[in-house]
């Protein structure tokens, strides 16, 4: 079985490959949309892991081009940061379907066997602190580290920015 793996966090998607290609399953890596879509033209995979979140354009936006590009592809995404709102989106583009990272080879050549998602286990309703945490953290990771912007994207003060960072994150 050929699988695509669209991943920019380098080390994730290397081993995850390696991982892949020690159970028989040949792997090809992308580290964007763009080269996501230009292997899948040259190797034609039967499925495709796709992580949501990478800088530029989003996971969603191969989803599309793989529809029309690929229609046989099976696709699968991976994400760490899931939504309702994308995982509804992720479905009405017809995926296989949604994978939370972090999630092991054995989870996905399962996925990847059965034609869909392993059943996730009822998430835990983050409380309020956590959520602006990790919102705060998405939001300086999009800003590059650079804590002004990020403050000027959140709207606040730069000091309450960095008394917010230098606490540590709040259980879940």
């Amino acid at each position: 079985m050929r699988v695509l793996l669209v991943d920019d966090e380098e080390t994730f998607r290397e081993r995850l490959a390696r991982a892949l290609r020690a159970r028989g399953l040949e792997v090809w890596t992308a580290s964007s949309v763009e080269e996501g879509l230009q292997v899948a033209r040259s190797a034609a995979p039967d499925v495709a892991l796709v992580d949501l979140r990478m800088p530029g354009p989003s996971g969603l936006e191969l989803v599309k081009a793989l529809r029309v590009e690929s229609p046989q592809t099976r696709t699968f995404v991976l994400t760490g940061f899931g939504s309702i709102g994308t995982a509804v989106e992720a479905a009405r583009l017809g995926i296989a379907g949604y994978l939370q990272k972090p999630i092991d080879a054995e989870a996905i050549v399962a996925a990847i066997s059965s034609g869909q998602a392993p059943e996730a286990p009822e998430p835990e309703m983050p409380s309020l602190a956590r959520v602006e945490w990790e919102h705060i953290q998405r939001v300086l990771s999009d800003c590059k580290g650079n804590v002004s912007a990020a403050a000027q994207q959140l709207g606040i003060d730069r000091r309450t920015l960095q008394r917010k960072l230098q606490k540590l994150p709040p259980r879940r």
